[in-house]
């Protein structure tokens, strides 16, 4: 793969793994400038950086095989701090990407469509009966009632594109401290609550919750968090099942104990 980048930007470049998951990323240098290359990008990437969401998209190559090269701007700044997710610029910034019509009208053309919570949650009971984890665990028993309790709060709500992954890692603060939001692998469409519920329950103290979800343009009440709740619970229990079908049972271990902590704040808040 460095070969083909090499043909695309000349052999003055000099180019490194950028590391990550996906082994996909590269860093080029030459004098004092730096791009970052990305193989196969999704063409949202180009709405993203229009948006000012991520890094300016500098061009896009086509190459002989069919694969796709993006090559962004290299930002000088640093991923955000745990306790620094708390801050107001973050909650602006999912509001803009939660509201942004542009950026759900090209995840749509690109084929993107919504799944509903009554079809995840049918799928996930079929998934706990094969794998038998309610019978085997009652934190999942627990988790379950919770979500066909809460499963009416989950329908006819506005949806809009999510980050879907929104984690402190994800988010650059660059030198004039402007944020952004990167690694849109798992972009959907969907209840925008799944990307700041996330942000609430684990990262932002519960007694800030309201100024908080105030900072980003809501007032909670008791159908937000059974909302919240309700994604959190299945997406933990979607993430074991995951584990699970790979054999990863330390894993399977740890979401445990995080799905147990999501019903007993639902058992002490909520019910």
């Amino acid at each position: 793969m460095v070969e083909w980048f090499q043909k695309i930007l000349s052999e003055e470049w000099n180019i490194l793994p950028a590391g990550g998951l996906t082994g996909d990323a590269y860093i080029a240098e030459k004098d004092d400038k730096r791009l970052f290359l990305k193989r196969n990008s999704s063409p949202f990437l180009a709405v993203l950086s229009a948006e000012g969401i991520v890094p300016k998209l500098i061009w896009t190559r086509r190459m002989e095989n069919g694969d796709v090269i993006t090559a962004q701007e290299w930002l000088d700044g640093r991923t955000l701090e745990r306790d620094e997710m708390k801050h107001e610029r973050v909650a602006e910034l999912l509001y803009k990407i939660h509201h942004s019509s542009e950026l759900l009208h090209m995840l749509m053309r690109l084929g993107k469509r919504p799944k509903t919570s009554d079809q995840r949650l049918k799928q996930l009971r079929e998934y706990s009966v094969v794998h038998s984890l309610s019978e085997q665990h009652k934190e999942v028993r627990q988790a379950i009632h919770i979500l066909t309790e809460f499963l009416p709060m989950t329908r006819n709500t506005k949806l809009s594109v999510c980050h879907g992954d929104i984690d402190h890692h994800n988010l650059i603060l660059d030198q004039s401290k402007r944020i952004y939001l990167v690694d849109w692998e798992n972009a959907k469409i969907a209840d925008p609550i799944i990307d700041y519920g996330h942000v609430l329950k684990w990262y932002i103290p519960k007694t800030d919750w309201d100024d908080w979800l105030n900072l980003y343009g809501i007032e909670a009440n008791a159908n937000t968090l059974k909302r919240m709740y309700w994604y959190l619970i299945i997406n933990c229990l979607e993430y074991i099942i995951w584990h699970l079908l790979r054999h990863e049972h330390h894993k399977v271990a740890k979401r445990l104990n995080k799905l147990k902590e999501l019903t007993d704040d639902v058992m002490t808040m909520l019910i």
